[in-house]
């Protein structure tokens, strides 16, 4: 016969667990959300109107996708080019989902739907959860908060900035690269992820004075493989990653 003690201190402990997990979900959500406001202040300073802005985060929904195709398009680049920049950066979205796919195992008929949600932040909240309940309560409620948040504050950037006028006079036109930064800073935890941002700002701005608007930022995107190429250079291993010579010790004893 099972004990109801032991019974009632799992339900407890679930219901502490899953609490755990809405209190962190929701934090994150609220968090990133209230950035909305810098994305469409920045999206309506870029010359986008009100109903262009509120379709991007309402179709796109994901940030540094988004920032990168509106800060594009301001600086005067094609819009193929813009989008093409803004498409790269979602790539990453398709990685997040081929790890959550295992994880969350959810029906095929809710997967199209959930393939919206899936951004650094509900793969993170969801990652980081030890059970597959867990980690579904995480990103269902990271998911459903950051999107009514981010798609809200969006709005009431784009009226906020038709009010307001000129958004390069008050110097919002920094919003959202300065949000970009400040959410993309606690990701680069190694050494390897600095010295890949540090090339990519290089490349960058080194490249954006004599290319297009939106280029640069394509081609910064080598900055992630020539990183790993020194980084394999400098711990002694060949193209076909074997461990190569040490060449400090001259010929064969």
């Amino acid at each position: 016969m099972v004990d109801r003690t032991t019974l009632e201190d799992t339900r407890t402990d679930g219901k502490t667990a899953d609490r755990a997990v809405v209190r962190d979900a929701l934090g994150v959500g609220v968090a990133v959300g209230l950035s909305g406001f810098a994305f469409g202040v920045t999206s309506a300073g870029s010359g986008l109107t009100l109903a262009q802005t509120c379709a991007l985060s309402l179709l796109v929904f994901t940030g540094a996708s988004q920032f990168a195709l509106v800060g594009a398009l301001a600086a005067g680049g094609a819009p193929f080019t813009a989008a093409a920049g803004a498409f790269f950066l979602g790539v990453r979205n398709a990685f997040y989902g081929l790890r959550l796919s295992q994880v969350l195992a959810l029906p095929r008929a809710v997967r199209p739907f959930a393939a919206q949600w899936v951004i650094d932040e509900t793969a993170a909240v969801a990652l980081a959860q030890r059970t597959r309940r867990g980690a579904r309560l995480g990103f269902v409620v990271t998911g459903l908060t950051l999107y009514v948040l981010w798609n809200l504050t969006t709005l009431l950037g784009a009226l906020g900035a038709e009010a307001i006028g000129d958004t390069d006079a008050w110097g919002l036109d920094a919003a959202g690269p300065a949000v970009f930064l400040a959410l993309l800073a606690p990701m680069l935890k190694s050494g390897a992820e600095r010295a890949v941002a540090a090339l990519a700002v290089l490349l960058g701005l080194g490249l954006l004075p004599v290319l297009p608007a939106g280029v640069p930022v394509l081609l910064a995107a080598l900055a992630a493989p020539l990183v790993l190429w020194a980084s394999g250079r400098r711990t002694g291993r060949g193209p076909d990653g074997e461990q190569g010579r040490d060449q400090s010790q001259g010929a064969v004893l």
